[in-house]
């Protein structure tokens, strides 16, 4: 036994009178000829221990004056695992090959977006950021200072900084700046200067630089085609996540570090699945996540997703920002967009920014971090927290622009737990939940995710022309467990579309590819 094999059963000592017929047999196979340690090969392609040690040939051969039969060996019943793993092992080999493109782009796009937080206080600084004064303006005065820089422009929401040194942002509809994006006006609070206009997009207000960068991670800026790369890489990662997981669990090892920690040594296949087994390993549940909260905002399964959120109850509320009670209101999906809100100003009496900021901040809104929508055509203000760092503050309330009284309000406290998870979850791929910690933990996810896939294809490479498990393989899964299987396949098939969708063109490609080889066969022996 080799501790290279590990499925490779131990050969049972030979009898003392057949020891030297054994050590002879043993020397006719060259040591060369044995697995060499870099090659680690999985549990099912192992080879039996019958074909590899000579012993057990020369075992066979007992003296005839042994007069009790040998009785012949029960094969063991394959178990569950034994049945799945290579249909498991064929199922992650196909996806990380053929879906590992979409998901490196995902990945390579991802850490640039979790690098884009920090990058853009350092690149759009004097917008951002100014000189702590002694006082700071009338809300409403810095918007009039802004709406004289850009009278074109109709203020539709004002950010006040959050914190000492930090400007105003007033966003305006503008026909200049593209589709979904607001034009920021950034206002020294303390003495009113403007200190530069920039297009604003998302309800977490990113600049530019995080505007592209997102783009390219959600669409690759082709649009609503391009989002099906990003749902298709999303559909994906969890299933050869899981999958990769339960194949690296069901290797056989000597000790559990090997687990963990990857192995050292010269460069080899084997040092490569160490890798690529351990760093999967403490990724996993990462990865999973993020392929959860990314399809919560996908074009088809986000749709799904959604009803059964709403069937459970856990529909996000809406605050109630209609004036004279109508049924109308005001929310926002807090993802990779939407967010801004606009474009036409409301008519009639109007107490006033300042005084409806004041009355919100009495019914309960003490974030310091907050957005205040201007009143519309029948709707009136909506003042609402937006700091989505743990701990989440996002009450809101809405107050009536003719008199000043508080028409609806909403606590996050309220929203049912689906409610709450998701837009966590949400927050949490997005990066601003936990902040600084938040968007570290997703470069170093993205990191992992691409070198996973670095590795992976390293080994298929190493691995030519050889195929990890042969065609077929779930004729080896039992019935009962078969259909079971396939029934749960085709619900998330469904649930899933393009996950669905691309697993039946792996299965048509595959089915394609073994009437191919069986043609060329019979060909050969004709």
């Amino acid at each position: 036994m080799t501790i290279d094999d590990p499925a490779r059963p131990e050969t049972p000592e030979a009898p003392p009178s057949e020891r030297t017929r054994t050590a002879q047999a043993a020397t006719a196979t060259p040591a060369t000829e044995a697995t060499p340690a870099t090659e680690a090969t999985p549990a099912t392609e192992a080879t039996p221990a019958t074909e590899a040690t000579p012993a057990a040939t020369a075992t066979t051969e007992a003296p005839a004056a042994s007069t009790t039969p040998a009785t012949p060996a029960t094969p063991q019943k394959a178990g569950t695992w034994s049945a799945l793993r290579p249909l498991v092992l064929r199922l992650h080999f196909y996806a990380g090959v053929l879906i590992a493109p979409f998901l490196l782009v995902a990945a390579a796009s991802g850490l640039l977006y979790a690098l884009s937080f920090q990058a853009e206080k350092v690149v759009y600084a004097h917008e951002l950021e100014v000189p702590v004064g002694e006082t700071t303006l009338p809300l409403s005065q810095q918007v009039n200072i802004a709406r004289k820089v850009n009278p074109n422009g109709t203020v539709t929401a004002v950010w006040p900084g959050a914190e000492p040194g930090a400007t105003t942002r007033v966003l305006m509809a503008d026909p200049d700046v593209p589709e979904d994006t607001s034009l920021a006006v950034f206002v020294d609070p303390y003495t009113g200067d403007v200190r530069g206009q920039l297009p604003s997009y998302g309800s977490s207000g990113a600049l530019p630089l995080r505007t592209w960068i997102d783009g390219l991670h959600r669409d690759l800026h082709l649009g609503e085609t391009g989002r099906n790369y990003s749902e298709l890489a999303a559909s994906w990662l969890w299933v050869i996540a899981l999958g990769g997981l339960l194949l690296w669990l069901g290797r056989r090892r000597k000790n559990r570090r090997a687990l963990f920690v990857p192995e050292g040594g010269p460069a080899s296949r084997r040092r490569t699945l160490s890798w690529h087994g351990s760093v999967g390993l403490w990724a996993v549940t990462g990865l999973v996540l993020l392929s959860a909260t990314g399809l919560t905002w996908s074009r088809y399964a986000g749709e799904n997703i959604g009803v059964v959120q709403d069937g459970l109850g856990g529909a996000t509320p809406t605050l109630t920002a209609t004036v004279g009670g109508a049924d109308g209101g005001s929310s926002e999906h807090e993802g990779h967009g939407g967010g801004h809100t606009g474009g036409t100003t409301a008519q009639g009496p109007d107490i006033g920014l300042d005084k409806a900021l004041e009355t919100a901040r009495a019914a309960g809104i003490d974030s310091p971090k907050i957005s205040v929508i201007l009143p519309s055509e029948g709707k009136g203000y909506v003042v609402k927290e937006t700091d989505a760092q743990f701990p989440l503050q996002l009450d809101s309330v809405a107050v009536n622009p003719a008199d000043g009284e508080v028409i609806d309000r909403l606590r996050f406290a309220d929203y049912p737990l689906l409610a709450k998870l998701t837009r966590i979850g949400i927050d949490a791929h997005t990066g601003v939940f936990l902040g600084l910690f938040n968007q570290l933990a997703l470069a170093v996810l993205a990191l992992a995710l691409i070198l996973l896939i670095l590795w992976g294809y390293r080994m298929w490479w190493l691995r030519r022309p050889g195929r990890p498990a042969a065609r077929g393989a779930w004729r080896k899964v039992p019935v009962t467990m078969l259909l079971p299987l396939l029934a749960v396949t085709a619900v998330v098939g469904w649930f899933v579309p393009l996950l669905g969708i691309s697993l039946l063109l792996f299965l048509t490609v595959d089915l394609a590819l073994g009437l191919v080889s069986r043609a060329r066969g019979k060909a050969r022996t004709s």
